[in-house]
């Protein structure tokens, strides 16, 4: 007989292995979407971040948003996560400071499966990172997700992308979700023709992570993003049972 016993009188409730930090944004999220609970064959828990806007933390890297992240995760580590994970790429801005803060695993950024990407691949090749907007990704979030500057990248952005720029970074309401795919698929085209030593692609933008499919098959690349990141860590604080069978 199995006997369970209570982790904390504060909740009411278990069994939420992935804690996600979203950003105070207004845009819709589809399946596939960090953002969209659909996406997830497992419980998830979300919490918003106030004042986190794409402004704030894009294009002005406002440090006093420091805390509310730490809070979040800090909420979200008191309410029985196992890890909490973030819903945009940039939030690599935070992710030592963040991870310093709880006793949970901390994985902010889609940006952190580059390093081990680059263990995987031959010397030389190099992996393709495609940004929300590539203009304001900085060395910073680089270096706080442990990517080294020797790192050969080849970095496209999204923002001169009318669809996906008017939809997701100026949150104009609405989304045409076929129109953002065939301008994702244009920038890795692009990004694959001027660099054929290409060997992996990373999605930094949660938004683009329902288009994983569409760039794999067009590129014929290994794509990663933020879906297999949460699911690699998923996997690890849930693993699975095996059952013994006849040798």
């Amino acid at each position: 007989m199995t006997v369970y016993r209570i982790k904390s009188k504060s909740r009411s409730w278990d069994g939420v292995p992935i804690g996600i930090l979203i950003l105070d944004a207004a845009y819709p999220c589809i399946p596939g979407n960090v953002g969209n609970a659909t996406t997830y064959d497992f419980p998830v828990r979300y919490k918003e971040v106030k004042g986190s806007s794409i402004e704030r933390l894009l294009n002005e890297r406002d440090p006093k948003l420091l805390e509310p992240f730490i809070q979040g995760a800090r909420e979200l580590e008191a309410e029985g996560v196992g890890a909490v994970t973030g819903a945009c790429g940039f939030m690599a801005l935070f992710q030592p400071r963040v991870a310093a803060a709880v006793n949970i695993p901390v994985f902010l950024s889609s940006l952190l499966q580059v390093p081990f990407i680059r263990s995987t691949l031959r010397p030389g090749r190099k992996i393709g990172v495609i940004s929300a907007n590539a203009s304001v990704l900085t060395d910073e979030h680089f270096r706080n997700v442990g990517i080294s500057p020797d790192t050969p990248l080849a970095v496209y952005g999204m923002e001169d992308q009318y669809e996906f720029r008017s939809s997701v970074l100026e949150e104009k309401g609405t989304l045409d979700s076929a129109k953002v795919e065939q301008e994702i698929l244009s920038v890795a085209a692009r990004m694959t023709s001027e660099n054929p030593d290409l060997g992996a692609i990373v999605l930094e933008c949660s938004d683009l992570t329902p288009y994983a499919r569409a760039v794999r098959e067009a590129t014929g690349l290994p794509v990663f993003d933020f879906t297999t990141m949460i699911r690699y860590v998923q996997n690890a604080l849930v693993p699975r049972t095996y059952e013994k069978g006849c040798m």
